[in-house]
């Protein structure tokens, strides 16, 4: 039998064009052939007579070749009167001079297609079979799988050369899952399955096959994330990291506010974490303005008072800044040295900044992806923190997590992440979760305005002045483009100043220099700007108090998540803050959608699953990355049943086999799948 890591470009009728055109599919090897399964069925199980035929009705039947009228032209149509039992019907197909040769008068074929009145009743373009004699058709009397195809493989072809592989190879199939598991709740075996997905009897059969499948994916996954959380607890290289006297002085009656009590909770699951000889590898989440930056703080400080390093890294130059400006007001009293780290810094400042880094006179450095260089080395890395971890990928964390000796690890995130998330992906991480505001924040109220509304929105942006506010308006393009309707900052910019002229007015966008940048943010932050026109350039981490007012235009382009974190710039003082969703001249429907879910509720959870049930969860977080998610049955929306029982048995599993010594298919499985996307070689 073939191995079924063989290459497809084998199997007979393929060859390398074809080969080709199915890799541009993601099938390389007989098993990727078995395992693509079609993205739709076409119920063809009731055949209909000739007589039965109506109009515009489609339909599958049986038919004889009565009559043959050949093209007049090269490219013209070929039409040819099909004759059963009950009555004749002509069938037409364009371009049809291939098929002259074979099908002649006799041949008996099966087909299906669209029934069309045109001076009588016609199927056009019918999809077809010939019927060897006595021969039962695969093409209709049964539901038909439809499968997505590239240029240049027919629906037709596909089709019959994954039945043929099914037939050779597919009882090859090796059933990893335990036989435990698949008696205790029923599964069939999976070379069933598999086959049945691709030609199911009925609804039912294909949901026990598919719901086995969608078990297999998640199992897999939540086995591997145990495994490797296991490996990562029996890790004893880390420092313990223990708070001191600064640590007890800046969080106790030195800090001029109270901790909300999640602050609270995720500050001391921290310090748990991080006294251990096992490195810390945690997840901190929670929603905008939920005071994540001051538990990363609290995690440093105690990092300095234990001698360690720490190393924070943020996706944007701009919240670098602002990071590195506060911390280093908070730090500098207390002998603690801040440094900043950017890829926009003149080569002698950050020349300076890596030799204090390497020297240990730098405790703390606060960077974007800069601090990743080959050239950045530390004297005693003990503490790596990431903010917006979802705008890294998993390589760039390792590169600095390898900075250190087995560092303490909080990567956090201001987009919730739905449970379903949280268990699928993240699954080998503890999590802290934020889920309180710290005291005297109001709701921020969000409105729609339609398109064409910007004489209102600025008398609103006057009121919001007089009242000693600052306002934000965001626009999803720096400049116009051919082709696009959308309203660009640059315009956008020119606009406000001839209708604001009394108000102090700037514009921020990705393609200014790092200076500019920095000198726009610090007067806005300062109060010396009373209106800043920009892009999604401000879309995390900043926090302006005085910030009331918030106008995205042409809302309905920007993703839930991007909305949230806008809205979220405002609503940081205790004024009343307002989010106006401003339509664009065109909406779409998914747009629609998402700024009535905006409009409904200012639950970044709820938002998140809202988020997730429309865009998936390959783009929900940029997980794509990982590799995790790629499924090619369990739905993460529609399968939270079958993740949280994946997760059960797991977890059983391990406590009885940890090494899962009597489950050598399984160990297999796991290292083709999974072995490099969770790192797993060794590990079981």
């Amino acid at each position: 039998m073939t191995d079924l890591s063989s290459s497809v470009r084998f199997l007979r009728g393929v060859g390398e064009k074809r080969a080709q055109a199915l890799a541009r599919l993601g099938i390389f090897t007989v098993r990727d052939l078995l395992l693509f399964f079609p993205r739709r069925y076409e119920d063809r199980r009731t055949l209909v007579c000739v007589r039965d035929l109506r109009a515009d009705a489609t339909a599958a039947l049986i038919a004889e070749v009565v009559s043959l009228h050949a093209p007049a032209y090269c490219g013209g149509p070929i039409s040819v009167l099909l004759a059963d039992e009950t009555g004749r019907v002509r069938a037409v197909w364009f371009n049809g001079q291939r098929l002259a040769t074979q099908l002649a008068v006799g041949t008996r074929l099966a087909l299906y297609g669209k029934v069309e009145h045109r001076g009588g009743l016609q199927l056009t373009n019918p999809e077809f079979e010939i019927l060897e004699e006595e021969e039962g058709p695969r093409s209709v009397g049964r539901i038909v799988p439809v499968y997505s195809l590239t240029a240049s493989l027919a629906q037709k072809w596909l089709r019959r050369l994954i039945d043929e592989t099914l037939d050779a190879y597919g009882g090859g199939l090796v059933d990893f899952l335990p036989r435990s598991i698949r008696e205790r709740h029923r599964m069939r075996g999976l070379s069933e399955a598999v086959y049945e997905l691709h030609h199911p009897e009925d609804r039912n059969s294909w949901l026990k096959a598919r719901n086995r499948l969608a078990f297999d994916e998640l199992f897999l996954l939540q086995t591997g994330l145990l495994l490797r959380r296991r490996r990562h607890e029996a890790s004893s290289d880390a420092r313990p990291i223990k708070p001191g006297r600064r640590f007890e002085a800046l969080m106790g009656a030195s800090l001029p506010f109270s901790l909300t009590g999640a602050q609270r909770r995720a500050v001391k699951e921290i310090l748990r974490d991080m006294g251990s000889c096992t490195p810390m590898n945690r997840l901190l989440q929670g929603d905008v303005g939920s005071g994540k930056t001051l538990v990363a703080a609290a995690a440093i400080l105690a990092a300095a008072d234990s001698g360690v390093q720490s190393a924070f890294m943020v996706p944007t130059e701009i919240l670098a800044q602002q990071h590195y400006f506060r911390l280093s007001h908070m730090f500098a009293p207390w002998g603690i040295e801040t440094v900043l780290l950017t890829g926009g810094q003149r080569a002698a400042e950050r020349r300076s900044v890596r030799a204090s880094l390497q020297e240990g006179g730098a405790q703390v450095v606060v960077g974007t992806h800069a601090v990743l260089g080959d050239e950045v080395s530390f004297s005693n890395l003990g503490l790596v923190v990431v903010d917006e971890q979802h705008r890294f990928g998993v390589l760039q964390r390792k590169n600095l997590i390898a900075k250190g000796t087995m560092p303490h690890v909080l990567v956090m995130t201001a987009t919730p992440i739905p449970r379903t998330l949280v268990l699928s992906v993240y699954g080998d991480l503890e999590v802290s979760v934020l889920d309180e505001l710290p005291p005297g924040r109001r709701p921020i109220e969000t409105r729609r305005a339609g398109f064409g509304n910007e004489t209102a929105l600025t008398e609103l942006i006057r009121e919001h002045v007089r009242s000693g506010g600052q306002i934000y308006w965001v626009c999803p393009v720096i400049e116009e483009e051919e082709g696009t309707e959308a309203r660009a900052v640059t315009s956008r910019y020119a606009l406000l100043l001839k209708a604001l002229p009394e108000l102090r007015i700037a514009m921020l966008h990705g393609r200014l220099p790092l200076e500019e940048k920095a000198s726009i943010m610090n007067r806005f932050t300062a109060g010396e700007v009373d209106l800043l026109v920009s892009t999604l350039v401000i879309e995390v981490g900043l926090d302006v108090p005085n910030a009331t007012l918030m106008i995205i235009e042409d809302a309905g382009r920007f993703g839930l998540a991007q909305l949230h974190q806008l809205r979220g710039r405002v609503g940081r003082g205790h004024a009343r803050s307002v989010c106006v969703l401003l339509d664009g001249p065109t909406r779409s429907p998914e747009g629609e959608a998402r700024l009535e879910i905006m409009a409904r509720t200012s639950d970044g959870f709820a938002l998140a699953e809202a988020d997730l049930k429309q865009r998936g969860p390959g783009e929900l977080c940029g997980i794509r990355q990982h590799g995790l998610t790629d499924f090619r049955v369990a739905d993460l929306v529609r399968d939270r049943r079958i993740l949280a029982l994946a997760r059960k048995e797991a977890r059983e599993l391990l406590l009885r086999d940890p090494q899962l010594a009597a489950e050598s298919p399984l160990r297999e499985e796991l290292t083709r799948r999974l072995g490099d996307v969770l790192n797993l070689a060794g590990t079981a």
